[in-house]
Parts: structure tokens; sequence; C-alpha cells
């Protein structure tokens, strides 16, 4: 999906002459996006003096924000350093970034008298911003003025004023997440007789396989899930994807007792969906949506220990997730790292006593046994950590990934070495972290990025089965 710019030039007729934008960016545009000064194509970008002031006193810490501020800076160094020439008629970023803008970028270099109303106070850093806006709308009337800010508050300001205030949208992924792909497709009734001419179809390693050419063929992605409603026995997956031809594969069963991992069977076409992703060793990344009591983490385990303790597919199970609390934060926690992680791997053990409870046959001792082993494959690390590690063989489980950033996800997915498999698990309607959106979530970053993928599989789980409780607090609350 090509990435889009924060605004786009009017489309005007070739007669009339184009003027482009200026677009003013507030200080947490670049201390979200350190690289958005090249983000605006071939229009201009303004930074007020009071950015630059507030990336000085955001640049100290270890903080996401704090390395975004230090890294804006220094961006703004090269650029500036770079340019012989005065600064004042503006800076080609066509050379700096490397092609991807061509406009100009403008520092203030002259004091503007804050011209707001009393109310306003100037001292305000937000406000004195507001006052370049006003400055630069009366001295370029012909050019649309306008303010970029992550800030909801300042924006409101700014509209309140009648000034033109956008959103940074260059992150986000998608506008609207009810676009975000679903792993799924659903086949008409009538899908045959359209695309049944010329078919071909034959047995391989007990699946059936099927090649047909139609309308719909050269919309499909590969590793996507197809399903016709109206015909409950039909499931398929498609392996490939040519021009207007496409092949795919009859599925295993996992709703059938015969075919359970560790005495767990699929309750429904997702879950049935999200195993045959699960169990193939030939996907190395996987990402599973769904809200709560869908059966995301249960089902990863399960798979999980079947092929870690059973086929011996991988060596252990690594699970980590982001700390982020849903209430007040209850300070330092005591002990090594898997002792300080243990309060914040719940779902893990509750899982655990699922997956424990599943052989009959066996023993309280049996069980315990069981659990011993179990709990000597799983490893729980923290994800700060992670940088400069490698994983070999191993099967990492991400648990609430919808808290981390895109750039957080490509470090810990980059982290994966020969023979390991990456798991997604999130909840994207049930985001923590206070910067991130739905829109703009690396979970979802990741899903839209990877679609189609020869060795990725995604899907949204809908159905909860965890109790009706849960179903009906999930729909009402």
């Amino acid at each position: 999906m090509a990435r889009k710019p924060a605004a786009q030039a009017d489309s005007k007729s070739k007669s009339e002459p184009v003027h482009t934008k200026i677009f003013v960016l507030d200080t947490n545009v670049l201390m979200h996006d350190p690289t958005s000064l090249y983000r605006f194509e071939e229009h201009d970008v303004y930074l007020p003096i009071m950015v630059l002031e507030e990336l000085d006193n955001n640049k100290k810490g270890m903080s996401e924000i704090s390395r975004n501020a230090r890294q804006a800076t220094r961006s703004l160094d090269e650029i500036v350093s770079s340019f012989e020439n005065g600064i004042d008629a503006g800076i080609p970023l066509e050379a700096p970034s490397k092609k991807l803008a061509s406009g100009r970028l403008f520092v203030q270099t002259e004091a503007i008298a804050a011209d707001l109303p009393a109310a306003l106070p100037t001292s305000k850093f937000d406000n004195q911003i507001l006052a370049v806006v006003i400055h630069l709308q009366r001295r370029h009337p012909k050019r649309q003025v306008i303010l970029v800010s992550k800030d909801i508050n300042m924006r409101i300001k700014a509209r309140a004023l009648g000034l033109e205030a956008q959103d940074y949208f260059n992150d986000k992924v998608l506008e609207d997440t009810d676009l975000l792909y679903t792993g799924m497709r659903e086949l008409s009734a009538d899908f045959w007789d359209k695309h049944g001419q010329g078919m071909e179809s034959w047995k391989q390693d007990s699946r059936t396989k099927y090649r047909v050419k139609g309308p719909l063929s050269s919309h499909m992605l590969v590793n996507e899930f197809l399903y016709i409603e109206d015909d409950p026995s039909f499931a398929a997956i498609v392996r490939n994807v040519s021009g207007k031809t496409a092949e795919f594969e009859t599925l295993v069963d996992y709703t059938h007792p015969k075919n359970s991992i560790w005495g767990i069977t699929a309750r429904n076409r997702e879950q049935n969906f999200a195993l045959n992703l699960l169990m193939n060793p030939e996907i190395d990344f996987i990402t599973l949506l769904g809200q709560a009591g869908t059966g995301k983490t249960l089902l990863t385990i399960a798979a999980g220990l079947t092929q870690v303790l059973e086929s011996k597919l991988y060596a252990e199970i690594i699970m980590t997730r982001v700390t982020v609390p849903v209430g007040e934060d209850i300070g330092f926690l005591p002990g090594t790292e898997e002792e300080k992680m243990t309060p914040w791997m719940g779902a893990l053990e509750d899982n655990l006593d699922v997956l424990n409870k599943t052989d009959d046959q066996a023993g309280d001792w049996g069980r315990a046994a069981t659990m011993d082993l179990i709990r000597s494959r799983i490893k729980i690390k923290s994800l700060n950590f992670m940088r400069g590690r490698t994983f070999l063989n191993k099967y990492l489980i991400i648990d609430e990934a919808q808290n981390l950033t895109p750039k957080q996800m490509k470090t810990l997915i980059t982290r994966a070495g020969p023979g390991t498999k990456v798991v997604c698990l999130g909840n994207i309607a049930q985001i923590d972290t206070p910067y991130l959106t739905e829109g703009s979530s690396g979970l979802t970053y990741v899903v839209d990025r990877f679609k189609g993928w020869d060795h990725s599989g995604h899907i949204t789980l809908q159905r909860g089965e965890r109790s009706r409780l849960a179903d009906h607090a999930a729909e009402v609350l």
C-alpha cells in the first residue's frame, strides 16, 4: 500500500498556477516521527523557533520520545550544515531526503509579534507556534498554510482561530481499521459456476488441490483462507496466485477430535484457520487478532507445546509482552528477569492450567510432572533486553502486540534466526500505550505489510469462546 503523505496537492486546472502548501510542524510530530521533515513531497516545511526549544528540552533521557528528539535534532543539523547559503530563502530538501521530498525547509529566523487573542498567554510554546501560523498566513495570502500537530487540543485551538490544522497521517497504515486485512475471504455461492470452466483438481498428501481461473483469482492473496458460508464442508487456503490463475488446497480439519492439538480442538471456523497456520512449518510469521476470549493465546501455546515437545520442530517457546499497566503502576518488582515478568504473564499461567487438564487419563502426579516439563520449555523474556539477540529454532510468542510501535515490532521480528517461528497476538481495540491508535499500532502495521508473503499468515478471530458472561460483556460494555 502506498504511504499517504500528510496532505496532498489540490488538483487544479493547468491554466491556474499551482501554489504549494506550507506545513508548520508542531514539536510532537518530530518526536513521533523524526523523518517527518521528508514526508511532505513537493510542499514546504516551516519550523518555528519554539519547536527547536522544545526538542532541546526533551532530548535527555532513554525514552522513545527522547531518542526521537535527538534523532530529529541530528537530522536538522545535517540539513542545515550541508547548506552553505543563507537559510532565510529555505533549504532544498531534495538532496538530504534522497529525492523523497522536493520542497524547502524554512526555520524561523526573525522575531514574530504575537498577534493572538488576549485570553491566550504568549508565554506558552503552543500559542507562540499559533502566532507563527497567523504570521505566515498573512505573509503568503495565496498559499495554504497548515499546522500539523499530533496534539488534539492544539488543532482545536488552531481551528477556533480560523487556522487550518491537520493530524500527521503518514504513519497511519489505515484510516479505518474495519478495512484491515482479515486473512480470509468469503466466496459467493455461485463461485464454482463462474470459475469452474477449465478448473483442474488433484490429490496431493491427502489434500485436494484446485487450480482455477476467473475474475476473482487475481484479487486473492497467498495464504488467504477461502470459505463458502452455505457450504461448511469447503475451506481452503490460497497457495499460489499468478495473473488470473489461483491455486488453493483444502485444510486439515482441527475441529475433529482425531486432529486435536494437545487435547484442544478448534471450536469455530476462524480457530480452525488459525491452527492450520500455527501447525504449518512453512509459515514463519503469524498474526492473530481478536477480542478477549477468542482463543488466541490458548491455540498458540497448544500448537507451540505440540511442536516443541512432540514433533521437536522447535527447541523451546519464548514468550514476551509489553509491560504497560492497565491501572496505576505497582512500582518495582523483586527477583530475576523471569520473576519480574511473572506477574505480567497471568495469561500464560491460565492457559497452561487449561492445557494441563486436557489429559483425562493422567492423575495428579502425572499432571504435576507434565507441568514441570512444560515450564522447563517455556522461557519468559522482557522486551527491554531483546536488542542484539538472535533466536535459533525458537517458537517466539509476542503477546499484547497492539501496544508496540512499528519500530519496536521491527526490532522484535528481526531477532528471528533460522528455524524460528514468530507469532504476534493482540486486540487493537485494547491499546494501553498513550501515544498509539488503532491505525498507527505496530500490530496493524505488520498485518498490512506482511499480507500476501509466502511465509506469513494472518487471521482475525471473531467469535468469543471464553464464557457467555465474557461474550455478553464484550458486546454490551
